[in-house]
């Protein structure tokens, strides 16, 4: 049985190694010579959350780039454009995924409570209209997609297909793939008809099974090996009715904005990123991070976006 004389030693060499029990039951340590505040150590855990367009993308880098550094830890999840965001607003997360732009409102909110944006584009996406591999449609204007999915256009023979009824598949309202597609496609609303489904994934997936089908998702998820999944064809698209339809499975046409859905991909940070935060986002987007972009099927950074990073990372 311990003493008084034990207990008390036991409690200095506690305090000695900095061992902190907090309200989660996890253990906090660090040494306390030279500092006690924590705040001091080198973080080493990062967590990253947002775009499910982004999550495989960010998954791979973050592995890639474990295995070079193994003793720092990242953690990548999904749940959509619009959760990252909001994560990050709340100070929760150390990095958000979004496929979209943050909106001057969230922004403003961020600021509200304390939280400073700072954006950088990681890859670029040719965001892909798809129907299934047996559809004679190969493609159409934005006007028409527009048109589609908010329910103006029912079938397929109003835009030189067969008579069928056009049968839409979409993404759910925090998806920030949802809202750029609404914004800069429908510039309306989605017709009530249109199957709101959880992620790219499960798109591609229906439109494999559904000959009337159209869907809309990352390239990443279309594009596997340098070649189209099977069971699908990607639309060309044309900006207008004058203009010539352009593919997004050509890189030069998503660089140049040839084709009319070429979008940045973002992620964003509380601030200009320091630490680990920092050298992770350098990776990314060092040439051996966006080679890794183009083995997922996206595209490198552009010139354009180049200069938001570079003016980011320098602040």
């Amino acid at each position: 049985m311990f003493n008084k004389k034990g207990i008390a030693l036991s409690l200095v060499l506690l305090l000695a190694v900095g061992v902190v029990f907090g309200a989660s039951g996890q253990v906090d340590a660090w040494w306390p010579f030279g500092g006690d505040d924590k705040e001091e150590q080198e973080q080493t855990y990062v967590q990253v959350k947002g775009s499910d367009t982004i999550v495989n993308l960010a998954q791979t880098l973050a592995e890639d780039y474990m295995t070079e550094n193994p003793d720092y830890s990242l953690a990548v999840t999904g749940g959509g454009s619009g959760t990252g965001i909001a994560a990050l607003i709340n100070d929760k997360i150390d990095i958000a995924d979004a496929s979209r732009a943050m909106k001057d409102k969230e922004v403003e909110q961020a600021k509200a409570n304390g939280v400073k944006p700072y954006r950088f584009v990681i890859a670029m996406d040719g965001l892909s209209v798809i129907v299934n591999e047996n559809s004679p449609v190969k493609e159409l204007t934005i006007d028409e997609i527009g048109a589609i999915y908010r329910g103006e256009i029912t079938n397929w023979k109003e835009v030189g297909g067969p008579d069928k009824e056009i049968s839409l598949y979409g993404r759910q309202s925090n998806s920030g793939t949802f809202v750029y597609f609404r914004d800069n496609v429908l510039k309306g609303d989605y017709s009530a008809h249109m199957k709101r489904m959880n992620g790219n994934a499960q798109i591609v997936e229906a439109i494999k099974a559904d000959k009337s089908g159209i869907g809309y998702v990352g390239i990443g998820y279309v594009v596997k090996n340098g070649k189209v999944v099977n069971g699908l064809n990607v639309l060309n698209v044309a900006k207008d009715v004058n203009s010539k339809a352009a593919s997004p499975l050509k890189p030069e046409n998503v660089k140049t904005g040839a084709y009319p859905l070429a979008r940045p991909l973002n992620q964003y940070t509380n601030g200009a990123p320091e630490g680990i935060v920092l050298d992770f986002i350098k990776y990314e987007l060092s040439e051996e991070g966006q080679q890794t972009a183009i083995e997922e099927g996206f595209y490198p950074v552009s010139p354009e976006y180049q200069k938001i990073n570079e003016k980011n990372l320098n602040n």
